[in-house]
């Protein structure tokens, strides 16, 4: 059997799509892993033997999308046509697949492409919902645009010619159903097996490294992770104010840096970012921006007191994939509330906390910094439940939910 697996994203920050890959490979299918070129890929994917990556360049219209809307429409419009034709031209000449999967968003030029190729070579067609690119293009655009209802219009008819379909949230797969009169069948992202409590050893190293250069306390002090993407669904206007009230409260006492905050990941916005802290004269809290290698990035976040999660979502139907991350990591979660479907992945006093404004995001951070937790919090819970509760990991939901789905769609 052979499956191509595709991303029109950065390969190397498309965790899902990698773990299908594995899955599928451990199953016994040779499997093609397609996407943008980027981030180093996990050991886990580049070390198999029996999957081949593809990283498609991603230099066309990079960085012309700023400017007016019409301008950001031409420039993406551009940059699809280039990655339809790269992907296409890669897909005709690999060998003949029995299985296409298909992460979507980004649904432009990806689905079209996939379509038409699984019925030129007789391949099965499966989607990954992980979003609506619709909602994601309205981010930027607006819901009244017309190339936004364009997209939308776009995703239901490739969506209705698929074979199968896969989504990240029961919210998502309602929708998607409503809309679409599409069946998805609901695979959470679960976290990969590296995922769990760091080592005493792992985390002084790793603690070591980060501190070479960057002015961060050689001795370990309460840390939160806060993995990013660096998009604009994510509030960093609401981070950097729930910063602001955390330092100005822990610089009454005095003395030495209190807290260490190290937001991960790479994107458009961490340059933005950088900047605007460095206008501020944080003096109780050190906060950091950091891309971590593949194998260092578990480790990290098995050592943190407290994982922190920004993410809005475009549609109010996604689930963050972090959140399953600092799961597996037995690390309870600090999120942003930001609509009921994440009520599907964490509940207060289980796999985390809520908080709604920057206000209740410094009362969580404070907690922390000053080693007030109380037991009976619930973020003191959230420890005790972890702690009791191993997470179910990506193999687990996968061959429970992906795999019936996909072998079938596979032939």
């Amino acid at each position: 059997m052979r499956t191509v697996v595709i991303v029109l994203g950065d390969l190397g920050r498309s965790p899902r799509m990698q773990n299908h890959a594995v899955s599928l490979a451990s199953a016994g299918h040779e499997v093609d892993l397609v996407g943008l070129e980027g981030a180093p890929l996990a050991a886990a994917v580049a070390g198999h033997p029996r999957i081949t990556c593809h990283r498609l360049p991603d230099r066309a219209f990079r960085g012309r999308a700023s400017g007016g809307r019409g301008r950001f429409v031409a420039a993406s419009a551009a940059r699809a046509i280039g990655q339809a034709r790269r992907l296409f031209l890669l897909l005709v000449r690999r060998p003949k697949p029995d299985l296409i999967l298909v992460q979507s968003p980004p649904a432009v030029p990806t689905l079209v492409i996939a379509w038409l190729v699984s019925r030129l070579r007789g391949a099965r067609f499966v989607i990954d919902w992980h979003n609506l690119a619709h909602t994601v293009a309205a981010i930027r655009l607006g819901e009244s645009h017309r190339a936004v209802k364009a997209l939308r219009r776009s995703e239901r008819r490739w969506a209705r010619r698929a074979d199968g379909h896969l989504a990240v949230s029961q919210a998502l797969a309602g929708w998607l159903s409503a809309h679409f009169g599409i069946t998805a069948t609901v695979v959470y992202d679960r976290p990969a097996a590296a995922f769990r409590r760091t080592m005493p050893s792992a985390a002084v190293a790793l603690w070591a490294k980060l501190a070479t250069g960057t002015a961060l306390p050689a001795d370990r002090i309460p840390l939160v992770v806060c993995p990013t993407s660096w998009t604009p669904d994510e509030d960093f206007d609401l981070l950097l104010e729930a910063l602001e009230r955390t330092d100005r409260q822990l610089a009454i006492a005095g003395g030495p840096v209190a807290l260490v905050v190290i937001l991960t990941g790479r994107g458009a916005m961490r340059e933005a970012f950088d900047a605007r802290v460095a206008r501020r004269s944080f003096k109780a809290v050190a906060v950091r921006t950091h891309w971590l290698e593949p194998d260092d990035y578990p480790v990290l976040a098995g050592m943190a007191d407290l994982g922190l999660c920004v993410h809005q979502s475009s549609s109010g139907l996604d689930l963050p994939m972090k959140v399953a991350d600092l799961r597996g990591a037995g690390v309870p979660v600090a999120a942003f509330d930001y609509a009921p479907v994440l009520g599907e992945v964490l509940a207060n006093g289980r796999e985390g906390v809520t908080f709604r404004d920057p206000g209740q995001l410094a009362a969580i951070l404070i907690a922390v910094a000053s080693g007030t937790i109380e037991p009976a919090s619930p973020l003191g819970r959230s420890q005790a439940w972890l702690f009791e509760n191993p997470a179910t990991h990506w193999d687990d939901e996968w061959q429970a939910a992906a795999r019936p789905v996909l072998m079938t769609a596979g032939g």
